[in-house]
């Protein structure tokens, strides 16, 4: 399979991996033939790249840092979760997702298992979904970047439950912001600002009051925008006056987001949201907390469809865990447009004059 931008999907092309609706089931299945409706739908819905069949490259297969089940489950008790708390008058001690911390606790049991079968801690995020439960996935994907973090620094059990109960409920406090402003284009009124900006503190006073959920992982949710040089809210904390946990899902908070597609700007490459993060080491982030981070992040994920400096395109076969951004290349066209006679790979951390120029 390889991963395409949506531009260059054509008429009969096949899904090779699903395609996720807001509570974490299929909208779009692995193997559906695509046609002019489906792909002008799902443009509707803000996709805009795929993983589509395709003969040369039908060995390359993405490995998942978490599996499908472990998304699907994880998502579907933060969608119940969320949607629960955008009633009104719900803020009444327990009368809303009692079990909580026990559901979140187990949830975040099940991603720590599925990474604990991993052979590295390489990330690689490539589910597909639409802008619709942007929320409800970006949630799943900041706590499995959180939990990467957490064993990457050797945190105890007990920490990494903390962390990760925190990263999965860390934007609860968005459930109080109008959705007409989430999903607005336009640059948003002072008020309106106000408003989004207020979802830490939001958040924080939902999950303080939960006697089963610890108060530092209430503080993910008070704290992830506070910025490294006190330049961010609700306090202006600098340092480490921000907690670990915090740094840890801001820092996450910040990749998954840029990576994502929103209604008012197209999406990062990873190698862009790792240029913008380095660029705001010191500032925003604390630097040594980027560079562990930046070790396990995926670049260019298997299946990835690359320009190169030579005028040839390939798709990327292997990644390389001690050079992430120099993978190992299968070339699909050559320079001149033509196919290569037979299939051939590039090792890009050996052919330092070869450079990568885009994604495809």
């Amino acid at each position: 399979m390889r991963k395409v931008q949506i531009e260059l999907v054509k008429p009969g092309d096949k899904l090779a991996k699903p395609i996720f609706q807001e509570n974490g089931s299929v909208l779009l299945g692995e193997g559906i033939e695509l046609n002019d409706r489906y792909i002008d739908r799902l443009r509707g819905l803000g996709i805009d790249f795929l993983f589509v069949e395709d003969g040369k490259t039908v060995d390359l297969i993405p490995e998942e840092t978490v599996r499908d089940e472990t998304r699907k489950q994880a998502v579907d008790a933060i969608y119940k979760t969320m949607n629960a708390f955008k009633e009104p008058n719900n803020l009444k001690g327990r009368t809303i997702a009692p079990d909580m911390g026990r559901t979140f606790r187990s949830v975040f049991g099940q991603i720590m298992s599925d990474l604990s079968t991993r052979p590295n801690l390489l990330v690689n995020l490539t589910s597909i979904h639409s802008k619709d439960n942007y929320l409800f996935q970006h949630s799943f994907n900041v706590a499995v970047l959180a939990g990467i973090m957490g064993i990457a620094r050797g945190f105890n059990r007990n920490q990494l439950e903390e962390l990760g109960i925190g990263a999965l409920l860390f934007d609860i406090g968005m459930t109080k912001v109008p959705a007409s402003i989430l999903s607005r284009e336009g640059r948003l009124t002072p008020d309106e600002h106000a408003l989004v900006r207020n979802h830490t503190t939001e958040g924080f006073e939902i999950l303080r009051k939960y006697h089963d959920i610890s108060i530092v992982s209430a503080h993910c949710a008070l704290q992830h925008h506070e910025r490294f040089n006190g330049t961010g809210y609700p306090r202006g904390l600098k340092g480490n006056e921000i907690h670990m946990y915090a740094q840890i899902v801001g820092l996450a908070d910040t990749f998954d987001a840029l990576t994502s597609p929103r209604p008012h700007r197209k999406r990062y490459t990873s190698s862009e949201a790792i240029e913008f993060l380095f660029a705001a080491g010191g500032t925003f982030f604390d630097i040594d907390l980027i560079k562990l981070f930046c070790k396990h992040i995926s670049i260019y994920p298997v299946a990835t469809t690359l320009q190169l400096s030579t005028g040839q395109i390939g798709v990327v076969s292997v990644n390389n865990e001690l050079a992430v951004h120099r993978p190992r290349v299968r070339i699909i066209t050559e320079a001149d447009g033509t196919e290569p006679a037979s299939p051939y790979e590039i090792e890009l951390k050996d052919e330092l004059h070869i450079t990568i120029v885009k994604e495809l």
